[in-house]
């Protein structure tokens, strides 16, 4: 059974790390997230639940603006040869969430390791990152050093990787 959003907030809170939460109406895209603009500091993701054909799976999280080039994103994380987009029911399986709730606090769920995730370098040049806390119904904004605390703490590496162009 995937993790609920309070659960996500005790284990936070048990790494000593203090985020702030903004309820919202659902968002499914980063386009129906910019209307938020003003609201919420920070740098906002775009998340991309990826697999290879060996059933690979990776998180790739990145700026809401960043441009990504999925013929050659291979490359760079690691893949064995190109990419698709994973099924909603992996998505589901692995980290806890449905298309358009996709969020690195997923990995909570992925407690055997299996998606290996990547957080771009210029998403991590902002002081507070800010994701969907297992729900697209709410905006949790965390420092960008404690984000990849909370990674770590799951038992992920925090690969920072120049992913956008």
């Amino acid at each position: 059974m995937p993790r609920t959003e309070a659960e996500l907030f005790a284990f936070l809170a048990e790494l000593g790390i203090a985020v702030s939460t903004k309820r919202h109406p659902p968002l499914y895209t980063v386009a129906d997230s910019q209307a938020l603009r003003g609201e919420i500091a920070g740098g906002h993701t775009k998340n991309l639940f990826l697999k290879d054909k060996k059933d690979a799976f990776f998180l790739v999280t990145v700026g809401e603006d960043a441009v990504v080039d999925l013929k050659q994103i291979h490359h760079v994380i690691g893949a064995a040869g190109r990419v698709s987009f994973g099924k909603p029911e992996m998505l589901m399986e692995l980290l806890g969430v449905a298309p358009g709730a996709v969020t690195v606090f997923g990995l909570i769920n992925d407690t055997q390791h299996r998606v290996r995730v990547m957080l771009d370098e210029a998403l991590m040049r902002h002081a507070v990152i800010n994701a969907h806390p297992l729900t697209n119904e709410a905006t949790t904004s965390i420092a960008s050093g404690d984000l990849v605390r909370f990674v770590e703490a799951t038992g992920h590496d925090a690969a920072i990787l120049k992913v956008s162009a």
